[in-house]
């Protein structure tokens, strides 16, 4: 087996991942969701967040 040979078999299935990646993103209809979900999650509320958890209601300092 020649260099070349390693070579074509690397590239055939870097192909294929790419391909299984890109059928995995835009082919399975379930994953939309989750996505899209994934995608507003900078733009969670955060007092939700902390209510969510338990944590204590992150309150204002009054300015002196």
């Amino acid at each position: 087996m020649e260099i070349n040979d390693l070579r074509s078999i690397v590239t055939v299935v870097s192909l294929l991942t790419f391909l299984g990646i890109v059928w995995w993103t835009f082919g399975l209809k379930g994953n939309k969701e989750r996505f899209d979900e994934a995608a507003n999650l900078p733009f969670a509320d955060e007092e939700a967040d902390r209510a969510e958890l338990g944590l204590p209601r992150n309150e204002k300092r009054k300015a002196s």
